[in-house]
């Protein structure tokens, strides 16, 4: 009797174990769950050759650093990347996720694993699939228009082919008419299906900024869910003065020390830099004179507190267990009556 007892808690023992390390698992792994915002993308529709790319983005909301240890893939129609593997607190990276239109077909999906070994153990799982259509193909996969400048014109020509598909037509392409303008050139008709020239331009009008966006192609097909699938845009309209880097990582620095950087301003025409303005008065500009086209801005940041500042407050910052996290705008005011930005970053140790 006194033996079964000992047998029935020595079970009790081992399930109510089993289960703390379980939920201990769990734990471990919400601190990595939490720095994404997004676990799952859908592709749709895609022709083959397209260019299929999502990036989920993670933030390290933490004090200590966050690596990357690996990105894996459980399909090989996903080829998966991550653009940094070492995140300092509150700076951002992306897990660039690539769907394979060129030698996949039909309807797939991948698990993305993403491993972390600092500061804790954990592992991720982001999931995407799509359909990749046998019957639709377009050369190039993409609409890139790379670097242009603000009030130029710039056209990419594209081939969509339909094969196997008697009678499948274009019947209307949508997307951002403010800043593309779309033309087809009448249908070429051959035994195996149909295939069109497709022009898209960038309009002149479009203001400096980043493109990511898509033409969407809508099609008589019957079948309502191939009914319609999309091309990706992509490109940058340069202004014509611009700041690089765009974003200034200064690291860790400790409370009294100064620590040094630069940021370059260039333009087409020669310019002269007027002033320099931040909000926090620990950083120390040094704009240079004279006109030029490139400008070599020295300034320097103080660790310690922010002058400008309340007592007990962080403006464009954050803190946490006796480290400041600082994120400044700087804009910089040239000859040209034109203002740039660029921002940085750093993390004052108390």
């Amino acid at each position: 009797m006194l033996a079964n007892r000992r047998v029935c808690f020595l079970i009790g023992l081992l399930g109510l174990l089993s289960v703390l390390c379980s939920d201990s698992s769990v734990v471990a792994q919400e601190w990595a769950k939490k720095l994404f915002s997004q676990s799952h993308h859908d592709f749709g529709s895609v022709s083959r050759n397209a260019k299929a790319e999502h990036r989920f983005v993670l933030e390290n909301s933490f004090e200590e650093d966050v690596h990357i240890a690996s990105v894996r893939s459980s399909c090989g129609c996903t080829t998966p990347m991550a653009t940094k593997t070492t995140l300092k607190s509150w700076e951002k990276g992306e897990i660039v996720a690539s769907f394979n239109t060129r030698t996949f077909t039909g309807t797939k999906s991948a698990v993305i694993t993403v491993v972390f070994d600092k500061p804790f153990y954990a592992e991720v799982q982001l999931t995407v699939g799509g359909t990749i259509r046998t019957d639709v193909s377009v050369e190039p996969g993409e609409i890139q228009f790379g670097d242009v400048e603000v009030g130029e014109k710039k056209t990419v020509d594209l081939r969509l082919s339909f094969m196997g598909r008697k009678g499948l037509e274009i019947v209307d392409v949508r997307g951002n008419a403010q800043a593309f303008e779309v033309r087809l050139d009448p249908p070429m008709y051959q035994p195996e299906g149909v295939t069109y020239r497709m022009h898209v331009s960038l309009k002149d009008t479009q203001v400096a900024s980043k493109i990511i966006d898509e033409v969407v192609i809508l099609t008589n097909d019957t079948n309502e869910k191939n009914r319609e699938f999309s091309i990706p845009v992509s490109g940058r309209v340069r202004p014509p003065i611009t700041v690089t880097p765009e974003n200034i990582a200064m690291g860790d620095i400790k409370s009294g020390e100064t620590r040094q950087q630069r940021f370059i301003v260039k333009g087409k025409k020669p310019f002269s830099i007027e002033w320099v303005h931040c909000e926090d008065s620990r950083f120390e500009f040094q704009p240079p004179s004279g006109e030029k086209t490139v400008h070599v801005v020295p300034f320097r940041f103080r660790g310690g507190p922010n002058e400008k500042q309340a007592p007990g407050q962080i403006e464009g910052a954050g803190q946490n267990q006796g480290a400041e996290q600082v994120q400044q705008k700087v804009v910089i005011l040239t000859s040209l009556g034109q203002e740039v930005e660029t921002s940085v970053s750093a993390r004052v140790l108390r």
